[in-house]
Formats: structure tokens, C-alpha cells, sequence
């Protein structure tokens, strides 16, 4: 029982990952078309998420996001090769 919760928990937290990603894309887009430059538009949405992710998990969840992102930009996740 707990392994098929396990993959119902998986599956709603992806879920709501898809929805939040639907959501940023139509704010990100919105943002475009009033003219704002990409740069500021992130840092905003990153200020936004660390405040809210310090806010309701600690300093330390908001250190481990940075980290965790860091590597994936290292690792080259955000870059779209159809650009390139």
C-alpha cells in the first residue's frame, strides 16, 4: 500500500509541477509581450520563489534550490539546442 501511495504522491506532485510550469510560461509570456527584457523578468520570478521557499521552508531549502539549479545549469538542462 504505501509503495502504490508512494506513486500517487509522485504522480500529483508532477502534475502540479506541469501546471506551475503552464502557468510561469503564460507569465513569462505576458511579460515579453509588455516589453520587459528577460533579465529582469527572471531575477524577479527568482526573488519571488526564494522569498516565498525561505518564507515557508527556511534558509536552508532556499541554499539547497540555489545549489541544486546551479548544477543544473552546469550541466547544461537549460539550454535549448534547437536555438543552437
Amino acid at each position: 500500500m504505501d509503495h502504490g501511495q508512494n506513486d500517487i504522491d509522485r504522480l500529483i506532485r508532477e502534475e502540479m509541477r506541469l501546471v506551475a510550469a503552464e502557468h510561469q510560461g503564460e507569465a513569462w509570456a505576458e511579460g515579453f509581450a509588455s516589453g520587459i527584457a528577460a533579465d529582469i523578468m527572471a531575477e524577479a520570478a527568482l526573488s519571488t520563489a526564494f522569498r516565498e521557499l525561505q518564507r515557508s521552508h527556511g534558509e536552508e531549502a532556499a541554499l539547497a534550490l540555489i545549489e541544486r539549479m546551479r548544477e543544473r545549469v552546469i550541466a547544461g538542462e537549460f539550454i535549448d539546442s534547437a536555438r543552437h
